[in-house]
């Protein structure tokens, strides 16, 4: 019998190949028309792959790599950190990715990814957690809406390939851990 759970686990060296692929995968699908298409043709799974390994051979435990598997099957990762404000670090937790392959969207991978770090973020004691989404992403902005994250009214211009592509940054508070 398969088991088609999803299970959400700490990433390893392992694991980066697939991450790679899955990272990769979700910006050519999800940002195809917002971003400059030349940049995503050009986005390298085995360079990405390279950069996620040495990531997380570096990491001094302040940043978490979660990855999702369903039958036994990587289908997403997720990575959360202290908030980022310029180079300074706050208080508060930050989703710095989310990607799902998007041959699993809508099974519940994200769902479960987000409800981790979230989980882990309120047990660890940060008073909110934060994210930056593409302002034109309407299918990321309605995942995150439904988790309960709300536009803050901050919003920033992110630079790919010498094209501005607006972010906007999410909230959401977190219980006392």
């Amino acid at each position: 019998m398969n088991d088609d759970r999803i299970r959400v686990r700490p990433m390893t060296l392992a694991d980066c190949d697939r991450v790679a692929e899955i990272r990769i995968g979700g910006w050519q699908n999800a940002y195809r028309g917002l971003v400059p298409q030349p940049y995503l043709d050009a986005l390298d799974v085995a360079e990405d792959a390279e950069r996620r390994r040495t990531h997380l051979a570096q990491a001094d435990g302040s940043v978490v790599n979660l990855v999702a598997e369903r039958g036994g099957q990587i289908v997403g990762w997720a990575c959360h950190g202290p908030y980022r404000e310029g180079e300074a670090r706050t208080a508060d937790a930050e989703l710095y990715a989310l990607y799902v392959d998007p041959a699993h969207y809508g099974n519940g991978t994200g769902h479960a990814l987000l409800q981790e770090s979230v989980r882990r973020c309120t047990a660890a004691g940060h008073p909110r957690m934060l994210l930056w989404v593409l302002r034109d992403n309407t299918r990321a902005r309605n995942f995150y809406e439904r988790a309960d994250f709300r536009p803050d009214g901050t919003e920033e211009p992110f630079e790919v390939d010498g094209v501005e592509v607006p972010e906007v940054r999410y909230t959401r508070e977190l219980p006392p851990g």
